[in-house]
């Protein structure tokens, strides 16, 4: 459908050629190679807004691990190696540290009045600063354990009734609404799971929220034909799902500046952004937009990509009896007895970690990084960038490199015991939660609902395959989105230890 509506763009703007081609900037040699375009869409018509990271990763072998497109009237590059991830995120992070416009995006983060989205500045420096001392240190982090705690043991005990019915458990939706939970109740004070009618309106306004960032616009890219979006309705329904989300965040802010609510034990992440907002620590006046964009921010980051993991390293060990093995038996044989792992338990599980960073490697959650944009023109992999150039790194490329990782196709955590290598933004060739100034700053927070999660799962239960299936019938397909979750949900059968 996307390349059907190029093709007409194309042949309709056809009489715009000349005109386009007199006003086109010519910038210096050398520049980056790639794939010759059409006029006016460029490379637009040959990709699917669906899987880019496999896309590119295919380009890459043709045009090297820096290779450029002509996205409309934007230039790209594509960066598919750990030494150009270096130059990019070290040695020229203040150059590439805004984000590109985009349409969608814009609109749902308030004109980027939050982190992920906001271009680089005064304000970006405040918010980021503000956040990872008063949202993501490791104090608060520390603060919502009995949270985190309290979710995952109800989960244990959900899986519990499964296994003393043998039935099996569909981790994909458990652990979805698992981590969804926590996030709400972190960020916002309240649950939205309980059955009926607000579970449903919740997740399906995030479903749409969630489709509608990573939307294709084509007034991005060729602003002119903007009206496109309006015949296609795609501006009607951000319009509409924005106006939901709106009156969402308005409510939660609502509900905790009523004087007479009931405090929880736990202060939320809507409580301190109110409480910064009346102590006015920021170079400009905070308000409601912005606390929404940060609370935009907390289900961007969090809500998905925690569940998602969890089920590609579930899915990894099930299909790697060698390795769950292993990692049970790590965690059994450690000096705890308790029936459930605390945080503090977790800390000495050096097998489990590995295995994590093994699943972040192989199967991270979100395979292309956040895009940015060049402020200025620079100079990477010998090649000249122009200003105002979206770079796209393709983490997923890079970190199943041949180069750097041996067999990098299978699921080997042992070789994180062999190497320092992390994934804190220091180490490129592992760089799931990205890197330098724009690094992820709530890392620590989904590091640490991810380890007490899978560290449970594996203490409690024994995982078997359903009946008839064989390891070979797991598959590993994607699902399209802005995290990338198992397309066929897990299904599998727990058993308790004997």
């Amino acid at each position: 459908m996307l390349s059907l509506i190029l093709l007409i763009l194309f042949l309709s703007t056809f009489p715009l050629l000349l005109l386009f081609q007199r006003r086109k900037r010519t910038i210096s040699a050398p520049y980056p190679p790639g794939p010759r375009g059409l006029p006016i869409i460029g490379n637009l018509h040959q990709l699917d807004n669906s899987n880019l990271f496999l896309q590119f990763s295919n380009l890459s072998k043709k045009y090297g691990p820096i290779f450029s497109l002509q996205l409309g009237v934007r230039q790209a590059i594509v960066v598919s190696s750990a030494e150009l991830a270096k130059e990019i995120f070290k040695n020229n992070d203040l150059v590439f540290s805004n984000r590109p416009i985009v349409y969608g995006q814009q609109k749902l983060s308030y004109n980027g009045s939050e982190i992920v989205f906001s271009q680089y500045g005064e304000f970006w420096r405040d918010i980021r600063k503000t956040c990872v001392v008063h949202i993501f240190s490791a104090k608060r982090v520390a603060s919502y354990s009995s949270v985190r705690t309290f979710e995952v043991k109800q989960m244990i005990k959900k899986i519990s009734n499964h296994a003393a019915s043998s039935a099996v458990t569909n981790l994909s939706e458990l652990l979805t609404s698992l981590s969804s939970t926590i996030i709400c109740r972190i960020a916002f004070g309240r649950r939205y799971e309980d059955e009926g009618t607000e579970r449903s309106k919740f997740h399906g306004m995030l479903h749409e929220f969630e489709d509608m960032l990573t939307a294709f616009f084509v007034s991005d890219y060729i602003p002119f034909m903007g009206w496109i979006d309006k015949l296609s309705g795609l501006r009607a329904r951000l319009e509409r799902n924005f106006k939901e989300m709106d009156e969402f965040y308005q409510e939660v802010i609502d509900e905790h500046l009523d004087p007479n609510r009931e405090h929880g034990d736990e202060e939320v992440i809507v409580d301190v952004l109110l409480q910064l907002m009346k102590k006015r620590l920021f170079s400009i006046d905070l308000t409601f937009d912005h606390i929404k964009g940060v609370l935009m921010d907390m289900l961007v980051a969090a809500t998905d990509t925690t569940s998602a993991t969890v089920v590609w390293a579930m899915t990894a060990l099930i299909k790697n009896p060698r390795v769950i093995k292993k990692v049970q038996q790590e965690i059994r044989n450690s000096r705890s007895k308790k029936e459930f792992l605390d945080e503090d338990d977790i800390h000495n599980f050096i097998y489990l970690k590995a295995v994590i960073k093994e699943t972040l490697r192989l199967y991270l959650p979100a395979p292309l990084l956040v895009p940015r944009e060049s402020r200025e023109e620079c100079i990477i992999g010998g090649y000249q960038i122009p200003a105002k150039t979206i770079v796209y790194v393709n983490a997923w490329e890079i970190q199943r490199d041949p180069n750097i990782w041996k067999e990098p196709e299978e699921f080997y955590p042992e070789r994180f015991l062999e190497s320092s290598i992390n994934f804190l933004g220091q180490d490129f060739e592992l760089i799931p939660f990205g890197a330098g100034r724009r690094i992820c700053p709530g890392m620590s927070m989904g590091v640490a609902s991810l380890e007490l999660i899978l560290a449970n799962l594996l203490h409690s239960f024994d995982w078997k395959l359903p009946h008839g299936l064989l390891k070979e019938d797991i598959d590993t397909e994607r699902w399209p989105g802005l995290t990338q979750h198992k397309k066929n949900h897990l299904c599998l059968a727990a058993k308790f230890p004997m």
